[in-house]
């Protein structure tokens, strides 16, 4: 984690994460759900009989093609934070595919994801458990002149 930025020195770069992390993931679940009423007709409606299980992968490949491509999905985009590794470097296809896999664990499982809540609120990088676990971090974009 040397390589990224240091908290107590530029803490600008993980303010209000955590919030912006909650609203990033309300903007994902409303791509999200376009996405799958947009594909849906495409698979003679059937995907409706399994609606659970199509949100689940439209989201995973939503999630993993959007963090590979920009290292943030478009919520995160939005809300102007992306997602670094521990080299500080974008996350590239099977470090996303990675993230998104344990995001997918984490929801669910209720206390998975209340520990998951908890570090990010509660943590100096603002990082979730499977952020701790992958050694990446969520930090706010720097500003492109």
């Amino acid at each position: 984690m040397i390589h990224l930025p240091d908290p107590i020195q530029q803490p600008g770069f993980y303010a209000d994460v955590p919030g912006k992390r909650l609203l990033a993931w309300v903007f994902d679940a409303m791509f999200i759900l376009i996405l799958c009423l947009l594909i849906l007709p495409f698979t003679g409606f059937l995907a409706l009989f399994i609606w659970p299980m199509w949100w689940l992968i439209v989201g995973f490949a939503y999630r993993t093609i959007t963090i590979t491509t920009g290292s943030a999905t478009w919520g995160m985009r939005i809300m102007a934070i992306e997602l670094r590794n521990s080299a500080g470097a974008r996350l590239n296809l099977p470090e996303a595919a990675l993230h998104t896999l344990g995001y997918t664990i984490s929801i669910g499982s209720l206390i998975i994801q209340a520990v998951s809540v908890v570090l990010m609120c509660a943590s100096l990088r603002g990082q979730s458990l499977s952020d701790h676990v992958l050694g990446t971090v969520m930090i706010n974009r720097r500003a492109r002149h």
